[in-house]
């Protein structure tokens, strides 16, 4: 027993150290990652919850107080949307904190890259609390949640044209011939693989012997969107570009498998999955991975980007607030070093993650409280479904706007 508890004691003071150690080592160009790591522990945390904290949940007055205990899969849920709630408290108070940090001199932009011991020790308080709030206040944080989520599309959908449209316009700009072939080479390689994996989708999702309407009515429309897309961007008074509309064109196709392969195990067309309600481990493990690996670009790149609220605030004019005489030229310099702008907006990027904790609840829930009929499978169900479905039709829609906007109000600048 006395070894045992030595043991214990080394090996916490050995993982206190070790935390120590690592979050030290955490640098001002290294913050960004740490605070995507922390999302992706946020992450991992739900997941383990999701699967082994039911039977914890159930033993907890304030949270089983119903006459008859629900399902199994109510406590999963109950679980993931807690520490969800967790997580975006944590950034939105950091969103917070961070309203109006124009330059590297103001005392807060030290709190956005440092302090990472009491930031996870903060964060790790804070889910904890979640399991000690009622259930009223997470089920309306679930019906927040959904709102989110769909704010959270909507980003990544403005990042992608944001990065379409920059992808193009730098090819372009180099004006040689070897990029013009390679940007025909690589549009051609997107269409060619939209049109190949809407084959695919018929082959998948629309099963012989079975009326299945609704499947090929949404691979059609996103064919005829991708036909579209070509048609008006090569159309002479768009004088678009081809490269930007097949980039969409793939990524619709791909919401459109995406949401198809969301459709209920038990659905006759489904032949994906051949009606198979199991789903090993692995599997689970790579759509978490494929989740972090999505949510964390976007909200990296969407801190970064000059195209939505993240501007970064212009220079100093220059000469402004320069002393006529300087009597010290090392103090000087570091006041013009401590002055520098910041590069994002801090405030934004923490929404993102915000937005980005909600939008993993859902899919980790299957966007709903009734995921009894998705067992233990990750985002499926309807309303995963049409949450895809509509956000490539939200895609396709903004994608025309920006070709057609100009043309149609040539007066205002896009």
């Amino acid at each position: 027993m006395w070894a045992a508890s030595c043991l214990a004691s080394c090996c916490a003071a050995c993982a206190c150290d070790a935390c120590r150690t690592v979050v030290s080592g955490i640098s001002r160009r290294s913050a960004r990652i740490a605070y995507c790591g922390l999302f992706a522990l946020s992450l991992i945390v739900a997941w383990i919850l999701r699967e082994v904290a039911a039977p914890l949940l159930e033993k907890i007055p304030w949270i089983n107080y119903f006459q008859h205990t629900p399902d199994k899969e109510w406590f999963q849920t109950d679980a993931v949307l807690r520490v969800s709630l967790g997580n975006f408290l944590f950034f939105t108070i950091l969103a917070i904190l961070m309203i109006g940090v124009k330059n590297q001199k103001d005392p807060r932009d030290s709190l956005h890259h440092g302090g990472w011991m009491m930031k996870i020790i903060c964060w790790c308080v804070l889910v904890l609390l979640m399991f000690f709030l009622p259930n009223e206040i997470i089920s309306l944080y679930e019906t927040t949640s959904k709102f989110g989520a769909g704010l959270f599309l909507l980003v990544q959908v403005v990042l992608l044209l944001d990065f379409v449209h920059g992808w193009n316009d730098k090819w372009v700009g180099y004006d040689e011939r070897f990029w013009y072939i390679a940007l025909f080479v690589v549009s051609l390689v997107c269409y060619v693989a939209t049109f190949f994996f809407s084959a695919l989708l018929f082959h998948w999702f629309t099963p012989s012997g079975q009326d299945c309407g609704l499947n090929t009515f949404i691979i059609v429309m996103t064919l005829v969107f991708a036909i579209l897309f070509a048609i008006v961007a090569l159309h002479p008074a768009v004088n678009g570009s081809i490269l930007p509309a097949s980039v969409i064109s793939f990524y619709c196709m791909y919401l459109c498998y995406s949401g198809l392969a969301s459709e209920p195990r038990d659905y006759e067309c489904n032949g994906l999955h051949k009606h198979s309600k199991a789903v090993s481990t692995s599997s689970l493990a790579f759509g978490l991975l494929t989740t972090v690996l999505s949510v964390v670009y976007s909200a990296v790149r969407a801190g970064s980007s000059t195209t939505l609220l993240s501007s970064p605030p212009s220079s100093p004019r220059a000469g402004a607030g320069r002393p006529l005489l300087p009597l010290d030229k090392a103090g000087e310099d570091e006041e013009k070093e401590k002055a520098k702008p910041v590069t994002y907006s801090y405030t934004f990027f923490h929404i993102i993650f915000s937005l980005a904790s909600m939008y993993s609840a859902m899919l980790l829930t299957g966007w709903t409280t009734s995921v009894g009929e998705s067992g233990k499978l990750v985002d499926v169900g309807w309303p995963s479904v049409w949450v895809r479905i509509v956000t490539g039709w939200a895609t396709a829609a903004l994608y025309m706007w920006s070709l057609i906007a100009p043309v149609l109000f040539p007066d205002r600048e896009f």
